[in-house]
């Protein structure tokens, strides 16, 4: 099978359930996020900091597919055959970060990103994930968008954020907290 099939070649691709839509659709645009989010998802998972937790990552990578089967469906298309979201997963992302913030300080401030490279590839994650999330809720305003999807999201990027402060503990790098600036001092 050839990868290429020349039907986009004038900007115009279907949804499953077979509507043709421009490349530039808000729907095309959230579910092609998506697929960028997987793959820093990727980026992270490959970090050695996170060899112990490739199987949550690997099903974090598993949901986003669902996510992109999701949206890239015809609206009003309920018969087209794809992979569900659950609140089980949901409830997945949360168990996971209470057990990692149980190991956390409290967090007193907002960070900054970095402090070692994988951790800035966990925020670069969240950020991604924020971004998806904002286009998926901007399709919502247009159309019917599966609610779990934006809660999916909603909690994804608050998974990536206590990910992030838990790499920067076991890399022992400090995090760096915002400290605003006030004028005159």
């Amino acid at each position: 099978m050839k990868i290429y099939t020349k039907t986009g070649d004038e900007g115009i691709t279907s949804l499953l359930g077979g509507i043709r839509v421009p490349k530039s659709d808000l729907r095309i645009d959230a579910y092609g996020t998506v697929d960028e989010l997987n793959s820093y998802v990727g980026l992270l998972r490959d970090q050695e900091v996170n060899k112990e937790r490739v199987v949550i990552l690997k099903e974090i990578q598993d949901r986003l597919f669902t996510i992109g089967a999701d949206l890239a469906t015809s609206p009003g298309k309920d018969k087209v055959k794809k992979p569900d979201l659950h609140e089980s997963d949901i409830d997945l992302l949360e168990k996971e970060m209470d057990q990692m913030e149980e190991q956390l300080a409290p967090l007193t401030a907002f960070i900054l990103p970095g402090g070692h490279q994988s951790v800035s590839f966990c925020h670069l994650a969240r950020t991604v994930c924020r971004r998806t999330e904002r286009l998926v809720v901007e399709l919502a305003s247009y159309e019917e968008v599966n609610q779990l999807v934006m809660k999916y999201l909603n909690r994804l990027s608050d998974y990536f954020f206590v990910l992030g402060r838990k790499m920067a503990q076991e890399l022992e790098v400090e995090e760096v907290t915002w400290r605003p600036r006030v004028e005159g001092k």
